[in-house]
């Protein structure tokens, strides 16, 4: 087992585990769909309380980078697509804007 060690830095131990974390995910440490360790085990890993461990979970969740599914684990999550939302009224890239479209 691997024992990471977090930076003295101020701020919530919680958030530099999450953000330790997310860097695993994005070099690919932690791989898309593959399970994220138990809570307990990443606690026991990152020398923190259970709670600790819970939190940057839950953070990693809210962040996008993690789902959790009852009864089967937390598992990486697909990176998100790029948000593709259309053009403001008025922008050169709305169709409404242009005189050829039909409203």
């Amino acid at each position: 087992m691997t024992n990471y060690q977090l930076d003295d830095a101020p701020g919530y131990i919680y958030e530099k585990m999450a953000n330790h974390l997310a860097e695993r995910i994005a070099t690919g440490d932690l791989a898309v769909g593959k399970p994220l360790p138990a809570e307990r085990r990443l606690a026991q890993e990152y020398d923190v309380s259970l709670g600790t461990a819970r939190h940057a979970t839950h953070l990693l969740r809210k962040r996008g980078l993690v789902v959790t599914i009852r009864s089967l684990g937390t598992f990486v999550a697909e990176p998100a697509a790029p948000d593709r939302t259309p053009a403001r009224r008025g922008d050169a890239r709305d169709d409404r804007s242009r005189p050829d479209t039909a409203l």
